[in-house]
């Protein structure tokens, strides 16, 4: 097997970091990064110079920025230009690709920009519109590896021997469930209120509905599980589901206690069929205890280890959110994205591990990034069924031509009966059946 060779100015955990992170991506498996300038002029080919000089005719070589030698935080000099696709940062000139790839990839994927002083948004969370991509035009695109595509081809002209097997594209739907039902086992307090809410509004039809579901007349609005099982079956995909089980029903945390016979009992039956997750909830955010709590409360329902987890809201400040994760045994995590807006938050669509950046060390926690959530398209872009059902295909689209990794967000009660969310089950049954079709075309 070929062995690449890298050569770095000085050693940098950032190096090593990023270096692994885009040729894992690549499929290039054996590779050395050195400091050793002696040892790397020897070697005879597939060698890349990250440094400020050519040594070599025989090399790939990108002049570096300051970034991944430097330690700490502080602000970065950004300054964008336009590119093939779409935009670039960290210009190198005369060398053999015009910006330091490594350097702005890790900019982009370490979230860099999170850990300077920003602006939040209602939630409390980073706004999205701080964000270079959103600024300069690309949140919509998975940059850095539209950038890695570029790369690899550049790489392999450079380096004919070297060999690239990416990863093939892959499809993961996950589902939130933190409203499992509208009417159904919330008990007769909050059913009380409810009516009285709705007739305070002269919403009869309203009042009608839950009196037919609780009576049994009528599905309750919110329970799509079933039909979520058969288009699952349909169409062999292989879904992750993510529960809320908190402690108490407070703010944002609205779901059935799982101590409800019913919530157990769904749970319970989707460990059996589906990989599951913990979705901690708004009050562990302010009470990092109850991560622990909400995970073995999960653990013990389903009798199975919990490593996998997204935030609820997307609710997320770094490296705080990440740091509790990994001290509750978290593995996985799913929730890098925003909660405000569909796009690429990291600018990325493979999974990855996480960097520490005020540790200034590579951790094992992976992390899942999404791009599409029903609730954003719905929510906070104000977009119809037609538009958003466009908006799902480019961002299939995409992934898929940089053979990423399509993770999308949806809600049980989006994809009910509810008559507020009348056209989204088509949406995604529609989308569905065209990943056949375009399948087919392979």
């Amino acid at each position: 097997m070929t062995r690449l060779h890298i050569y770095t100015q000085a050693p940098s955990s950032r190096v090593d970091y990023i270096f692994s992170t885009l040729l894992n991506a690549l499929g290039v498996k054996d590779f050395i990064v050195t400091t050793d300038l002696t040892f790397f002029s020897q070697q005879a080919e597939t060698k890349i110079n990250y440094s400020a000089q050519r040594i070599t005719d025989n090399e790939f070589w990108i002049q570096p920025a300051n970034l991944l030698f430097e330690t700490g935080i502080k602000e970065q000099e950004i300054t964008c230009f336009n590119y093939p696709s779409s935009k670039a940062f960290f210009k190198t000139p005369d060398c053999d690709f015009p910006f330091d790839i490594f350097a702005a990839s890790f900019y982009l994927i370490s979230r860099y920009e999170e850990y300077l002083p920003h602006k939040k948004d209602m939630y409390g969370r980073y706004a999205h519109e701080n964000s270079l991509a959103y600024k300069e035009n690309f949140l919509q695109l998975p940059l850095v590896n539209l950038w890695l595509k570029e790369f690899g081809e550049k790489l392999t002209k450079k380096l004919p021997s070297l060999p690239l097997n990416p990863k093939p594209f892959t499809f993961l739907p996950t589902y939130d469930i933190d409203i499992a039902f509208s009417y159904l086992h919330k008990g007769a307090a909050r059913n009380l209120g409810g009516f009285i809410k709705s007739m305070w509004h002269s919403e009869w039809a309203l009042v009608t509905e839950r009196m037919n579901v609780l009576f049994g007349k009528q599905q309750d609005p919110f329970d799509s599980y079933q039909w979520l099982n058969e288009l699952h079956h349909a169409h062999q995909l292989k879904p992750l589901y993510f529960f809320l089980v908190p402690a108490k029903n407070k703010e944002y945390d609205k779901n059935i206690l799982p101590e409800k016979q019913a919530m157990k009992k769904l749970i319970k039956q989707h460990a059996e069929r589906y990989e599951v997750g913990i979705h901690p909830s708004w009050q562990s955010g302010d009470e990092p205890t109850l991560l622990k709590q909400e995970i073995e409360k999960l653990e013990k329902i389903i009798g199975k280890k919990i490593t996998k987890s997204r935030q609820h809201y997307i609710r997320m400040d770094l490296p705080d959110t990440y740091t509790r994760l990994i001290d509750a045994g978290i593995a996985e995590d799913y929730s890098m994205g925003y909660g405000s807006i569909n796009g690429f938050r990291a600018s990325y669509c493979l999974p990855y591990l996480w960097y520490d950046l005020q540790k200034e060390e590579t951790t094992n926690l992976t992390i899942y990034p999404f791009c599409y959530m029903d609730a954003n398209s719905y929510y906070e872009q104000h977009f119809n069924c037609e538009e958003a059902l466009k908006e799902m295909t480019h961002y299939y689209n995409i992934t898929r031509q940089v053979n990423g990794w399509f993770i999308t967000i949806w809600h049980n009660h989006f994809l009910g009966t509810d008559k507020m969310f009348r056209g989204w089950r088509e949406v995604y049954r529609t989308f569905c059946q065209n990943l056949d079709l375009l399948d087919l075309k392979d």
